[in-house]
């Protein structure tokens, strides 16, 4: 009896020295009978010596342990359920008897009264490290702390725990990307829009580098106003998802998540053409989100097949890529063959944004990006198909500041492994508001070869340099640089002007002697924009002039021209045209329209190989131009180029841009020599379809 005596005390010298953890004043500790009537200060003290009394009295020393002297650890994870009862959740031990002891011991520990928390029965864990042998001799109270593990509240249907499942659900959606630093996707009837709200004299906007985020047009255009405007009363399920809201939605107080799935399903016939029949089938998922108020997220993924008019197929292939692809569908990617005269071009696009502070945004994706506020861009624009980016966006006081850094392909060579080649470009726009009606933008571009002892150039991540600098240190031949100035005058809420001027090379000399030299490359853009024409509300039209000089973005090394996956990074028609273009267009509720008008004068190379160059073609050798001096634009093989296009729809649902349209285009092409790459073509195509309008078709090649 004196020796059991003697071990209970030790015992509790252990238990008292530990504290519990992660007690609550509403959880009662588990009570003995004998500690039932003593105080209540007392009753945990008490609880740990009754325990200690019965574990070591019912643990019988295993044979091993007697007979070979073994020495060692074990560990025991236990509980008290709410009837409390003693169960073992866990032990540990070398050897099989061991464990069978303590779990033995265990097993014939008395029922008590359990844990209670906020009055009501519960789970109590204990966890305990064991020295083996484990008696008096041996049992150090600084080896063999008992440590309390606390209430398992989640095996109790009565507490918090238990109902977290139910408060996690979502509370109800309020369209709150419309305040959220997420992108709209950029269409240009989207943002027709809003064009207007955001270009009134006297706003502090900066309208040219797109797409816009939510947060930034909120301020000028109440998206959820104008949307409860369009929404139908309806009261089913699939009525207000195919018209009124996304497919499926989620909100809460942290974190919010929309799902919707696309189509662009398109059936028409080019009149012109040996397989009149044309069709698009893109089926298309996106999911867009956001964790707190500063971060966003998007991804979409596009399955598509297709066959266009005549000369879209042709354009097409004429882009095809080195490795044996039949084509690159312009502004979507490449392409292979799909059965008669058709492409399959899969595609897949997305971001992470997040706004640090309210000047200062940050945005990786695989995508596209337009600066300009005209229907074209002479810096950069959305006409070839997406690439991987890294943006920063700066804004403060009168100022917005663009920085973008992208990875190119080049699908006209090949790495040693068969990947295409790649090239780096990062450009930066600043954007002053000088006055309440004038904005003044300075463009800046500088593309370089992924070399193998270069690859990324670190000297080009200084946001504040001049590239052309930077191209100069690295070597005369080791990168293309281009600068550009823009503007926007307001002349009233109702009427503006807007324009461009991009320098590729520009020889002050060759200039000042009036000789018309190859190596004066720019381009000029003029543009006006009149809303509410005739005072119809929402009736807007534009006027643009484009004129790009011959060798404009092209390079004498070839895989430095402002060109990625095939197709011009600006002007769809890359270099040596001009080109006059006016579009109306009007909207009312769901219902939009659009008349685009296009007049070009181009310049080819009259052979297809481009040799001579004459300053079209971006991938031609400048090494085989056709002159040193008396360049002018459409030079070559001169084509008149006529195209108009009307398009009538219905916006089906206007939360995702879900529409149903019908649309014709007419294109005469007169070319002077007609060639495999150049010829006379003249197109009527007609065509019907739903779409979801997530980015710009362009068709006015």
């Amino acid at each position: 009896m004196a020796k059991k005596i003697l071990i209970g005390i030790l015992f509790s010298v252990v238990l008292l020295k530990v504290q519990a953890q992660g007690t609550s004043s509403e959880t009662t500790t588990p009570k003995f009978d004998n500690c039932k009537n003593i105080r209540s200060s007392e009753r945990e003290n008490c609880f740990r010596r009754t325990l200690q009394e019965y574990l070591l009295s019912f643990y019988d020393e295993p044979t091993i342990v007697k007979e070979q002297d073994y020495e060692g650890n074990a560990f025991v994870l236990f509980e008290i359920d709410k009837e409390g009862k003693f169960n073992t959740i866990y032990v540990n031990a070398e050897h099989k008897s061991i464990i069978n002891a303590l779990e033995s011991a265990f097993e014939k520990m008395p029922k008590i009264e359990p844990a209670k928390y906020n009055g009501e029965p519960t789970y109590y864990q204990l966890r305990m490290p064991l020295k083996i042998p484990f008696n008096a001799k041996t049992y150090r109270s600084e080896d063999n702390p008992f440590i309390k593990e606390g209430t398992d509240q989640s095996k109790d249907t009565d507490t918090p725990l238990k109902k977290e499942y139910e408060q996690a659900q979502p509370d109800e959606y309020e369209q709150i990307e419309y305040n959220r630093p997420l992108r709209i996707p950029f269409s240009h009837e989207l943002y027709n829009r809003f064009d207007q709200n955001m270009n009134l004299v006297g706003t502090n906007s900066h309208t040219a580098t797109k797409s816009y985020r939510f947060n930034e047009v909120d301020p000028y255009y109440d998206f959820s106003k104008k949307r409860e405007k369009m929404n139908y009363d309806v009261d089913s399920w699939f009525s207000r998802k195919l018209f009124n809201e996304h497919l499926a939605a989620f909100q809460t107080d942290k974190y919010w998540l929309t799902f919707d799935i696309a189509a662009d399903l398109q059936l028409g016939s080019d009149a012109d053409a040996a397989f009149n029949t044309t069709y698009n089938n893109t089926r298309a998922a996106y999911v867009q989100g956001g964790i707190g108020e500063r971060f966003t997220f998007y991804g979409s993924i596009f399955e598509s097949q297709g066959r266009f008019a005549d000369y879209y197929n042709r354009f097409a292939r004429s882009l095809a890529p080195v490795d044996g692809w039949e084509a690159i569908v312009p502004g979507r990617g490449v392409g292979k063959s799909f059965k008669d005269d058709g492409f399959d071009y899969p595609v897949t696009e997305g971001y992470l944004g997040y706004e640090a502070s309210d000047a200062f945004y940050f945005e990786l994706g695989m995508g596209k990006n337009f600066i300009g506020d005209g229907y074209r861009s002479l810096f950069t624009s959305d006409n070839a198909s997406p690439q991987p980016y890294f943006k920063v966006d700066t804004e403060f006081w009168k100022i917005k500041y663009t920085n973008t850094w992208m990875s190119l392909r080049d699908t006209q060579s090949l790495t040693d492994s068969g990947a295409y080649t790649t090239k780096f470009m990062a450009t930066h726009f600043l954007s002053y508001n000088v006055t309440k009606k004038l904005n003044i933008g300075l463009f800046e571009a500088v593309l370089w070869e992924n070399e193998a002892n270069r690859g990324f150039d670190i000297s080009y991540l200084n946001p504040m340099i001049f590239y052309q600098m930077v191209e100069f240190s690295t070597g005369t031949e080791g990168g293309k640089a281009l600068v550009g100035l823009s503007y926007k005058y307001k002349f009233s809420d109702r009427l503006n002007t807007y324009g461009q001027f991009l320098i590729d090379e520009l020889a002050t000399d060759d200039i000042s002697s009036f000789n018309k030299s190859w190596r004066n490359k720019f381009g000029l853009q003029l543009g006006l924009k009149h809303y509410d024409l005739f005072s119809i509300d929402n009736l807007n039209f534009q006027l643009e002039y484009n004129q790009v000089r011959p060798f404009t973005y092209s390079h004498n090394t070839q895989t430095l021209n402002f060109v990625h996956s095939g197709q011009s990074m600006a002007h769809l028609w890359g270099a040596n045209f001009r080109e006059l273009l006016a579009i109306l267009r009007y909207n009312k509720n769901r219902f939009y329209g659009h008349a685009k008008f296009v007049f070009g004068e181009r310049g080819f190379e009259p052979e297809a190989d481009s040799d001579p160059f004459y300053g079209s073609d971006l991938f031609g050798d400048e090494a085989n131009r056709n002159a040193d001096e008396g360049v002018n634009i459409a030079q070559g093989n001169r084509v008149n180029s006529y195209y108009a296009e009307l398009e009538a729809g219905f916006i089906v649902n206007p939360i995702t841009n879900l529409k149903l349209f019908g649309r014709a285009i007419y294109r005469d092409f007169d070319a002077t020599t007609n060639n495999a790459r150049t010829f006379d073509n003249n197109t009527t195509w007609i065509s019907f379809g739903l779409r979801t309008d997530l980015f710009n078709r362009y068709y006015d090649y």
